[in-house]
């Protein structure tokens, strides 16, 4: 392994107990400069796992609360009227953040949503016409709950196929309730997670060394194709998955590559991160409403039955 995703992963276990495959393929998303989407029921650790990469990375790290009535100028930022000069400023919203968590993002309105589009995509946002660039680097960490849930609502589409990864969070198992009882009741000052106690392991200028490095992680031709095979398979059943998505798959491998302390991509690093990349593309590429459990069905069944070159 990578020694800075050891040192990484050693940190954040000091208080996101027994994660440590969701701890290391948040952090390879954000090395494949990706937008990571987190779904499970309330109370598993969604926000935690942000908080804990927002302070382990030394990034700058901004909270939406999504609810049903949160305007795209509540994100954004508007355009204010400064009555000592007589003209309008731009006030910028809480977007403008390196790791920007989109917390329950499933319970706002579609137009409120889609406010986070050209931010994901392009990395600025446009207000009256005019353009503005976000801080880099830039991630939109989105937290959505199971559509069976009251006042949740399905994520367009083109949000969607922005997020390089989807994560499901599992219910902490006995053992690791245990731990979190003995951290309630050791807590002071009524902090349950004292996220100051932890250092950042990285600096902007070195989290910048490692992303272009992940891209000086060698393909071969013989892994290139094992992935277009995979998109094929997906097509050939009317899952048409998207050039981003394929893009994404590759880049998200070399990430995975580097993180296992390796300078070319194998095909189980492309197996690793299939499965987050593309269950969540392929419910809505295939036209599907259902929920995330047949998308990862979907993706398992690809993997399953897609020859390795």
């Amino acid at each position: 392994m990578h020694a800075t995703a050891r040192e990484l992963l050693t940190s954040a276990s000091k208080i996101f107990f027994d994660r440590d495959h969701e701890i290391l393929l948040s952090f390879c998303c954000l090395l494949a400069d990706g937008h990571l989407l987190v779904e499970d029921t309330p109370g598993v650790g969604k926000t935690t796992l942000v908080k804990i990469l927002g302070r382990l990375l030394g990034l700058e790290c901004r909270r939406i609360q999504f609810t049903n009535d949160l305007l795209p100028s509540d994100i954004l930022g508007s355009m204010v009227f400064d009555p000592s000069e007589q003209t309008f400023k731009f006030h910028k919203g809480p977007i403008f953040a390196q790791i920007v968590l989109g917390d329950e993002l499933n319970r706002a309105s579609a137009r409120t949503q889609s406010a986070t589009l050209q931010a994901m995509e392009e990395r600025e946002v446009s207000i009256d016409g005019k353009t503005y660039a976000l801080p880099r680097p830039f991630f939109f960490i989105g937290t959505v709950n199971p559509r069976e849930q009251a006042g949740t609502a399905q994520l367009p589409e083109s949000q969607t196929d922005r997020f390089l990864m989807r994560l499901n969070l599992r219910p902490p198992d006995r053992g690791t309730q245990r731990k979190l009882l003995l951290r309630q009741q050791s807590g002071t000052d009524g902090r349950i997670i004292d996220f100051d106690s932890v250092p950042p392991v990285l600096t902007i200028d070195k989290f910048f060394e490692l992303q272009k490095s992940v891209l000086s992680i060698t393909v071969s031709e013989a892994v290139r194709e094992y992935i277009l095979d995979l998109s094929e398979a997906a097509a050939g059943r009317g899952w048409q998955v998207s050039p981003r998505a394929v893009i994404g798959l590759q880049r998200a491998a070399q990430a995975w590559a580097l993180i296992s302390g390796r300078n070319h991509v194998l095909p189980d690093d492309v197996q690793t991160i299939f499965v987050p990349v593309m269950s969540h593309r392929l419910v809505i590429f295939a036209g599907r409403k259902s929920d995330s459990s047949e998308g990862l069905q979907m993706a398992r069944e690809l993997l399953e039955n897609t020859r390795v070159r």
